[in-house]
């Protein structure tokens, strides 16, 4: 049987889609932190069959909600304190997001004025739709 042990004062990622925890761990530069990072791929999960887990001990402020809910906003984040866990968060799909995606429009501003943010708004919450700020380009990606 694997252990991993508890934390003492971080996070835990949990209900990630199997096979996602990499990118996450990518895409929330959790290598450039100087903390401990375990993460937990193909785990038994009752409610999704298997999930991926991320336990980081670190300080929560180092974590990016809005990233997150961007990237599944049906993750949970337990954080920890003392050995403990003494908040959950429930994710949601943030309304906007800068500099996470890049607008694919040729003839954006952003295109042309490379140190212009990068600014997505949520437009259609229900079928998870953004939008480019500047041209009203769709982003399609996920």
């Amino acid at each position: 049987m694997l252990n991993i042990s508890g934390i003492h004062e971080g996070f835990v990622l949990d209900h990630i889609k199997a096979g996602d925890s990499l990118r996450i761990y990518h895409d929330l530069k959790l290598d450039e932190l100087d903390c401990t990072v375990a993460i937990i791929k193909n785990a038994k999960s009752n409610k999704m069959g298997k999930k991926d887990i991320i336990k980081v001990e670190c300080p929560i402020e180092a974590l990016d909600l809005d990233i997150l809910g961007f990237i599944d906003h049906n993750i949970t984040v337990n954080v920890i304190k003392d050995d403990a866990i003494v908040a959950k968060h429930r994710l949601t799909l943030p309304e906007k997001i800068v500099n996470v995606i890049k607008c694919k429009n040729p003839r954006c501003i952003t295109s042309i004025e490379q140190e212009l943010d990068q600014i997505f708004l949520l437009t259609d919450p229900e079928k998870e739709v953004y939008r480019c700020k500047y041209c009203e380009e769709k982003y399609t990606g996920r």
